[in-house]
């Protein structure tokens, strides 16, 4: 007989099928200026929505989609020319039956505007007014072959900075929240928590959780004890990649002029690196990743 492990670790459970993030979606009433900041980090503008004013960003395998389109909710709710983070797509393996069991698990589902000819691709509300989509065509079929124009002339597959790749969101929550939210991603999406000791990049705050598949992380951060008057709503704050050498991706993007937050407490360094924010609120981080 087959002798049995009492004591074998089972893997974490991925109902949904997670296998990474297919998109993330700024939303701004100002998108050449965002766009010139996405070009500055190694993105190129590659397709254009074939009837809103959405553009398609890309370097590597990393998609990222700027919504300036009017009629949005939430670029209209973007004040002064900030960008916001409106949404994140996760790969999965059935996009109805993920959104169907998130559904069943209490969560609230997005209203589809999808005309005719365009693709309805299943979403949940997330933290503010933000969304998280479900998408399964990211293999032998592109979603982006429906709803998106190629600009012509321009390289659809342009190379990533250094062997940039998404590592990760950060988001803001309110104080005493973390538990909740904690809560909140394993029961919806199975992630799991990582232990405090266990850290990454240069701003080691807050609570981190790992994706089932173990592709991308998530950071959830509260408001300092300190700060009793931020009642900022909770809101998807800002994107991490992963680089081999951080230091080498910091001096390239440097020569892109990306400026990076530099002081006594904190600086680029081999751990990570932090850009300083434009447009009132667009920062990324880079994070050192061995794989």
């Amino acid at each position: 007989m087959r002798a049995v492990n009492r004591e074998a670790v089972p893997e974490m459970p991925n109902r949904l099928g997670i296998q990474g993030i297919e998109f993330i979606e700024y939303a701004t009433n100002r998108p050449q200026a965002l766009g010139q900041v996405l070009e500055s980090m190694g993105f190129r503008p590659i397709a254009r929505h074939r009837s809103r004013e959405v553009t398609l960003y890309r370097q590597g395998d990393m998609n990222l989609v700027v919504n300036a389109n009017p009629d949005d909710t939430r670029v209209a709710a973007t004040a002064d020319g900030q960008a916001e983070i409106a949404a994140v797509a996760f790969r999965v393996q059935d996009a109805l039956k993920a959104h169907t069991r998130c559904i069943d698990l209490g969560a609230w589902s997005v209203t589809s505007h999808a005309q005719a000819m365009e693709l309805h691709i299943p979403a949940i509300h997330g933290p503010g007014g933000t969304r998280y989509y479900f998408v399964d065509r990211w293999q032998e079929f592109s979603i982006y072959d429906i709803d998106f124009k190629p600009i012509p002339t321009v390289d659809q597959h342009p190379a990533a900075v250094d062997g940039m790749s998404y590592f990760g969101l950060v988001q803001y929550i309110g104080a005493a929240r973390s538990e909740d939210w904690m809560a909140y991603y394993e029961h919806m999406f199975d992630f799991s928590v990582i232990p405090d000791e266990e850290r990454y990049g240069i701003l080691p705050k807050g609570k981190l959780m790992k994706s089932p598949c173990g592709k991308f992380l998530w950071q959830l951060i509260e408001p300092d004890p300190w700060m009793e008057s931020d009642e900022s709503p909770e809101s998807l704050k800002r994107i991490g990649f992963g680089v081999k050498d951080v230091a080498k991706a910091v001096q390239t993007l440097k020569t892109n002029g990306v400026e990076f937050v530099e002081s006594k407490e904190l600086h680029p360094e081999d751990r990570g690196a932090l850009t300083r924010s434009a447009l009132g609120s667009v920062s990324f981080e880079l994070v050192h990743q061995n794989a």
